[in-house]
């Protein structure tokens, strides 16, 4: 089942869902995507049976709804310090060649010598798929922000005017919401564009930290449950009419160093991430980038990621701020 939100003509939440391929039909009463996860979750119950209980009203348009605008994120928070947009990196197949080919250093070293990037990603394949009741290596890590920088589905991605680049990152992010006992429960995964800044990474990977504070779209839809061990999609960038770049996406376990368990289990392992109450939109990693390959953004390239499985694809415009004056006053 896919489950999304729509703004309503009176400014309340519509929650639509449907299954892949099919109509979408708004849930009886629903209030948002986050109040049906709570009561599931809360209860003890599946979110699926949570929406056949509720019921389903009128048909829901969402290809209308898209090109009029009208997309949320596919979870809101009712306060958006509470939603928090993390992710993990060099855990697909074919990532740590990507990252490194942009962490590349301008003297020779050594053939034997490892770069971190590489080093990470080694330890992902020798240890990111523990057997069952063991813990794996714990991955890359990174902050993104809150709900304040998430964009909806077909809402721009704004770069910030300090920033050196605005580049894509397809991926599937998984979903959660913390139940009022602290367990972190999942709803299920999304497309997301981790959006960030290549550039600043590249002069240095401790600018890591810098690159990732930039906002992140997910959606359209969440696809409820779990995830297709084989993902296959694609990621495109398109400037006016024509399609400046395009790619396949590459997801799901059989792609990855890492099990989806195991990126979870040391994202929820810190006791502050299982605050309850709190949505968590945690992002995987990819291995396409068309920073890799040489493109370079500008503001009014739309970026396009799609996966058949999981609904709309998401699209979002690249946007740049205008330049602040920022300073700190005394009080």
């Amino acid at each position: 089942m896919l489950i999304s939100q729509i703004k309503g003509s009176n400014g309340e939440i519509i929650v639509a869902v449907r299954e892949p391929g099919g109509a979408a039909k708004a849930v009886k009463n629903a209030g948002s995507v986050y109040a049906l996860a709570m009561e599931a979750a809360d209860a003890g119950k599946s979110l699926v049976s949570i929406i056949e209980a509720h019921g389903y009203g009128d048909a829901v348009d969402l290809e209308k709804a898209y090109a009029e605008g009208k997309f949320l994120p596919p979870i809101t928070h009712p306060d958006a310090a509470h939603l928090h947009l993390t992710g993990t990196g060099l855990t697909h197949l074919g990532s740590a060649a990507t990252r490194d080919s942009m962490h590349k250093k301008t003297t020779e070293a050594a053939e034997e010598t490892l770069t971190d990037s590489m080093k990470m990603f080694k330890m992902g394949i020798e240890n990111g798929k523990p057997k069952a009741g063991e813990k794996g290596v714990q991955p890359e890590w990174f902050y993104k922000g809150n709900g304040y920088g998430a964009a909806a589905p077909g809402a721009p991605l704004v770069s910030p005017s300090f920033a050196l680049d605005g580049g894509e990152e397809p991926e599937m992010a998984g979903i959660y919401v913390i139940a009022k006992d602290g367990t972190p429960f999942r709803i299920g995964f999304a497309l997301s564009n981790e959006f960030s800044d290549h550039v600043t990474e590249r002069i240095n990977y401790l600018y890591l930290a810098h690159s990732k504070l930039r906002p992140a779209s997910f959606g359209p839809e969440i696809r409820i449950g779990v995830a297709p061990e084989d993902i296959r999609g694609t990621s495109r960038i398109k400037r006016g009419d024509k399609v400046i770049f395009e790619k396949p996406f590459l997801s799901g376990e059989a792609n990855m160093s890492h099990t989806f368990a195991n990126l979870e289990y040391h994202h929820f392992k810190y006791g502050l991430f299982r605050v309850p109450g709190d949505v968590h939109v945690h992002m995987f990693g990819t291995a396409t980038l068309s920073f890799a390959d040489g493109v370079k953004t500008e503001e009014g390239d739309v970026f396009e990621i799609e996966v058949a499985e999981f609904g709309l694809p998401l699209r979002n415009p690249l946007k740049v701020a205008a330049e602040e004056n920022i300073a700190v006053k005394q009080l």
